[in-house]
C-alpha cells in the first residue's frame, strides 16, 4: 500500500491538472473518512489519499514525485514530507467531541491546501454540520448521541433526552441525515438515522421500487406509490423496460437550511412469470418473430 501510485490512490493519471487533484482529494476524502465510513480499509485509505494529496497539491513535491518517485519522499530521505528536513515540521492533534484528530503543521510551506477545505478538519462542517476545532479548542461542546427513526429524520421531530441526569427536550429539524449533527444549548447532538424497510435515501433524495407485471409493462397501466408524504398515483407508459427510472418532482426531502427539497426515484422491476399454461405460452409467442425457429421460450 505505501508504493502505490499516487496518481492511482486519486483516480487520476500523471498528466491530472491541479483543479483535477483537488476535485479527487475532496470527493474520496469525503467518502473514506473513518467517521463517515465506518468499513475497516477506511482509515488507513483515508491516511493514504491524504498522503498522495500532500504530495501531489504541492508544485515542487509534484515535480519531484513525477521524477523520483516515492524513493523521494521515504523516512531519512530529507526533503520528504515526513522526513525530519521536510517542510512540515511536525503534528498537531487532539480530541473534537468524540472524534480525534491529528494534521501536519506547516514549518516552510505557510498556506498548504488542503483540497479546498480551509484546513483538513473544515470537513467535519460536510459530515455534521460543526465547525473548525483548530485553533477555537475553548468552543467545543459535549457530544451526545442521539437514534431515531427515519421518517422522524425527514420530517423533523421533538424528543425528550437525558443530560447530566435532566431531563431535556431537544427539537430535531427536519431533513437531518444519519451523521448529523444539531447544537442543542451547550451541547451537541450527534444523530444515528435508523434505515427505511422501503425509502432509500441518497442526499435528500428519495429511492423506491416498484414491481408491475409483464403486461402490464407492456400495455401501460396505473399504481399507487407511497412516498414520504403518503400514497400518490403513477402512470406507467406502454412499453416500459425493466430497470426503468420515474422521477417523481419535489416528493423528496426538505432541505435543512432551505424550502427546497429533492425528488423521488421510482425504479421500475418487471415480474417475469415462472409458471404459464398453453395458451399463455402460445399468445407469448406471437410475439416473437423467430418462434417458429425455435422450440419456444419456455
Amino acid at each position: 500500500m505505501a508504493d502505490r501510485d499516487y496518481y492511482q490512490i486519486l483516480g487520476l493519471s500523471k498528466g491530472a491538472t491541479a483543479a483535477d487533484i483537488k476535485k479527487a482529494y475532496r470527493k474520496l476524502a469525503l467518502e473514506y473518512h473513518p467517521d463517515r465510513n465506518k468499513s475497516k480499509e477506511a482509515h488507513e485509505k483515508f491516511k493514504e489519499i491524504n498522503k498522495a494529496y500532500e504530495v501531489l497539491s504541492d508544485t515542487q513535491k509534484k515535480q519531484t514525485y513525477d521524477q523520483y518517485g516515492h524513493a523521494a519522499f521515504e523516512q531519512g530521505a530529507g526533503q520528504g514530507p515526513f522526513g525530519a528536513g521536510g517542510p512540515f515540521g511536525g503534528q498537531q492533534g487532539g480530541q473534537y467531541g468524540p472524534f480525534t484528530y491529528t494534521y501536519s503543521t506547516s514549518g516552510g510551506n505557510q498556506g498548504f491546501d488542503f483540497g479546498g477545505f480551509s484546513d483538513p478538519f473544515e470537513i467535519f462542517e460536510q459530515f455534521f454540520g460543526g465547525g473548525n476545532p483548530f485553533g477555537r479548542a475553548q468552543a467545543r461542546h459535549p457530544v451526545y448521541s442521539l437514534s431515531i427513526d427515519f421518517m422522524e429524520a425527514v420530517k423533523g421531530v421533538t424528543k425528550k433526552i437525558s443530560i447530566d441526569g435532566k431531563a431535556q427536550t431537544v427539537k430535531i429539524p427536519a431533513g437531518v441525515d444519519n451523521g448529523s449533527r444539531v447544537r442543542f444549548g451547550t451541547y451537541d447532538v450527534l444523530l444515528d438515522v435508523r434505515p427505511h424497510p422501503r425509502f432509500k435515501r441518497e442526499g435528500y433524495d428519495i429511492i423506491t421500487e416498484e414491481e408491475i407485471t409483464f403486461p402490464q409493462a407492456a400495455l401501460g397501466t396505473e399504481i399507487n406509490v407511497e412516498t414520504i408524504d403518503g400514497s400518490v398515483k403513477l402512470r406507467i407508459p406502454p412499453g416500459t423496460q425493466p430497470n426503468t427510472v420515474i422521477r417523481l418532482s419535489q416528493k423528496g426531502i426538505y432541505h435543512v437550511r432551505g424550502s427546497s427539497r429533492g425528488d423521488h426515484y421510482v425504479q421500475i422491476k418487471i415480474i417475469v412469470p415462472k409458471n404459464l399454461n398453453s395458451k399463455q405460452k402460445e399468445l407469448l409467442r406471437e410475439f416473437d418473430p423467430d418462434s417458429s425457429k425455435k422450440h419456444g421460450w419456455f
